[in-house]
């Protein structure tokens, strides 16, 4: 390297802070599949209205984006010709349409590519697909509502490999669809699939397709999606379903432990958490609320701690947290969530019992919905209205320091207008989707000036 360009390098790293040290968003919940956004630079408050660096069109759906490489990939859906969803959101009557897998310049915003398959929906809320794509090794993995699973070439839009989990595993689709992200892990593909037999999840070799393992009895998969921890000196691949929670050998698919957990209406939605400091393993769901499971510090095995006693969705009949949209998240000796009717609540994480509660980050209703997203001593809140929140949490309670409208809420739930899609936080932005278009706002620090 001449010295001249060694000079024009070492000047763009100082002339550009955090050039080189751009995160992505690669997968449902970040990098670590934990929720937290780690990059540096980030705005402290911010502006009372925020600045667009682009907005582009899309269709339906509820699936959020995964940045990767200077990408923007999003799942939608588009309706045939003449048809229309129907009036009632539990109708699961057949609906045609296509699902597309969209790809964007996350500078600019410009479509770079995109494929389309049909898939006709027979599913309730038939809005478009759940998933967040999972971006690896220069391959993008999609899963639509129908089952549909896709291996698509990150750079052009090809696709390498597919399957169709209805129909090549023998599974019954379950009420809501598709919900659960694929994980990546090695050369592996691991996705809730639900089939028959023993193929509850199963696990491909990423790059062809071909089936490595399967694993678990459940026709009823549920919707949560699998995640990775590390515990009892070995990596244990998390699964919940609505009969169990389990643990397997993410190599082969063998069972560690399970503790068996009767979910009403299968909605396990939220994702497991895991606090590797206590080794604390939590669940949440809307109507059986929260389990809590102790990992052994030894060895692969774990003991029940406690698990909710109430059995109701009503705010005044339910205790602890009941999530149903929103995955909880660890801090220390509490766990924040949203659940019931959109009260953000603190649980202890000892003992499970409520702390507090508040209704500022959201409205109160049925199904009222924000997320939560870790950023060094605070958190970033995007509800269901479109805002976007920066807050502390706190044993005490719930400090807003700033919040700003992100993007209109396009999707009609309970005489409201809602966005039920999970934003990604990346490149120092944070990007946004509804059912019209997907939006980018950067948070750098500087930006906030």
């Amino acid at each position: 390297m001449s010295k001249r360009l060694l000079c024009f390098f070492f000047f763009l790293i100082l002339a550009v802070p955090g050039l080189l040290a751009a995160d992505d968003w690669p997968q449902w919940r970040g990098p670590e599949r934990d929720g937290v956004w780690r990059e540096t630079g980030i705005v402290e408050k911010l502006p009372g209205k925020l600045t667009y660096l682009w907005r582009a069109p899309v269709g339906m759906g509820y699936a959020g984006p995964a940045v990767a490489g200077g990408r923007v990939y999003l799942m939608d859906r588009v309706l045939g010709d003449g048809e229309a969803n129907p009036d009632n959101p539990f109708n699961k009557k057949r609906v045609s349409g296509s699902e597309r897998i969209l790809c964007f310049d996350a500078a600019g915003g410009k479509l770079l590519w995109k494929h389309s398959y049909a898939s006709n929906y027979a599913i309730s809320y038939p809005y478009g697909p759940r998933t967040t794509p999972t971006v690896s090794g220069g391959k993008v993995y999609c899963l639509g509502a129908m089952g549909d699973l896709l291996c698509l070439d990150a750079g052009g839009g090809k696709v390498l490999w597919s399957k169709q989990c209805v129909r090549d595993f023998d599974a019954e689709l379950n009420t809501w669809g598709y919900s659960s992200s694929p994980l990546v892990d090695g050369k592996k593909l691991i996705v809730l699939v639900g089939g028959k037999p023993g193929a509850c999840i199963v696990a491909f070799d990423k790059d062809n397709g071909k089936e490595l393992w399967r694993a678990l009895e459940d026709a009823d998969p549920g919707y949560a999606s699998p995640v990775i921890f590390n515990a009892g000196g070995t990596r244990q691949l998390i699964i919940w379903t609505p009969t169990k929670l389990a643990s397997l050998d993410p190599e082969t698919g063998k069972e560690y432990w399970r503790q068996e957990f009767k979910v009403n209406f299968g909605l396990t939605i939220p994702t497991p958490i895991y606090d590797p400091k206590t080794r604390r393993l939590l669940v949440s769901s809307f109507y059986n609320g929260s389990l809590m499971m102790g990992l052994d510090p030894a060895k692969p095995s774990a003991r029940l701690l406690w698990k909710g006693k109430s059995d109701s969705e009503l705010p005044k009949r339910t205790d602890g947290l009941h999530s149903i949209l929103c995955t909880p998240v660890f801090q220390g000796e509490h766990i924040y969530g949203v659940g019931s009717y959109g009260e953000l609540r603190c649980i202890e994480a000892s003992s499970g019992q409520r702390l507090w509660k508040s209704m500022k980050a959201t409205g109160q209703g049925r199904w009222w919905n924000a997320f939560i997203v870790r950023h060094e001593d605070r958190y970033f809140i995007p509800n269901e209205q479109g805002e976007l929140i920066i807050a502390r949490l706190s044993s005490k309670g719930y400090e807003e320091l700033s919040r700003a409208q992100l993007i209109e809420g396009t999707r009609p739930v309970q005489r409201r207008k809602v966005v039920w899609s999970h934003p990604a936080f990346a490149q120092k932005c944070v990007f946004a989707r509804n059912d019209k278009e997907i939006v980018c706002v950067s948070l750098a620090a500087s930006a906030g000036k």
